[in-house]
């Protein structure tokens, strides 16, 4: 029979907010598939477990996906894990999960942390319809997406690195408006976790004179 592959969450900040089914999972697997295994090797730590971890990201991902899965074929269960929150949300896991599903091998995703509803449901914005849009590309084909979203109505929720947040919330301006309503969540779970609310504007100029720290989540009012 073959074996399973399980993704499982992990906590965006707070130990505190992984599950005890994620727990069981972790120390009932063969092998930990993990985007950083320093990162992930703390985790697993602090919760004395001692399953084995292997690296699994961006860079080595194509290479290694053939060797998994056969590995799995032959009975060995295995769970994926990202440096934080859900693998294959703007994290390493689409490719493994797709050809694990091709090769008849069942695939089991726990429910647990992820950035981005925290941030959507503090926003204050309508969340019975969003829309999801991770990071924006880089170059090719980013003002072409932020044309397109200007007349998106529903409630649009990205994620921004701290580096490129000015340039991000700029042109947020330039295609949304000056007075588009906005809120931008950092360091969530964390000690010094903040949520912002105003026009793109205003937090533009706030991040002007406060430059910040740590991973972003945008939330960004619909088009009305």
């Amino acid at each position: 029979m073959y074996g399973f592959l399980y993704i499982v969450p992990t906590p965006i900040g707070n130990l505190g907010d992984i599950t005890l089914r994620a727990l069981e999972v972790l120390k009932s697997v063969s092998l930990i598939l993990a985007e950083d295994t320093r990162t992930s090797g703390k985790l697993l730590k602090h919760y004395d477990i001692s399953t084995p971890l292997r690296s699994y990201h961006m860079h080595n991902e194509h290479r290694i996906l053939t060797q998994l899965v056969t590995r799995i074929k032959a009975g060995e269960t295995m769970a994926l894990i990202s440096d934080a929150g859900t693998p294959g949300i703007s994290d390493p896991g689409f490719l493994l999960i797709r050809e694990c599903l091709k090769e008849g091998i069942e695939v089991n995703c726990l429910p647990g942390a992820t950035a981005l509803i925290p941030a959507l449901v503090n926003s204050g914005f309508p969340t019975d319809r969003f829309v999801f849009e991770g990071f924006l590309p880089l170059k090719k084909g980013r003002q072409t997406r932020l044309k397109h979203l200007s007349e998106e109505s529903r409630t649009l929720v990205f994620y921004e690195s701290p580096h490129k947040i000015l340039k991000t919330l700029g042109q947020f301006v330039e295609y949304f408006g000056g007075d588009r309503q906005i809120s931008v969540s950092r360091e969530l779970t964390k000690m010094y976790e903040e949520t912002l609310r105003g026009t793109t504007s205003e937090i533009l100029a706030h991040f002007e004179n406060n430059p910040p720290k740590g991973e972003l989540v945008l939330v960004v009012e619909g088009q009305k």
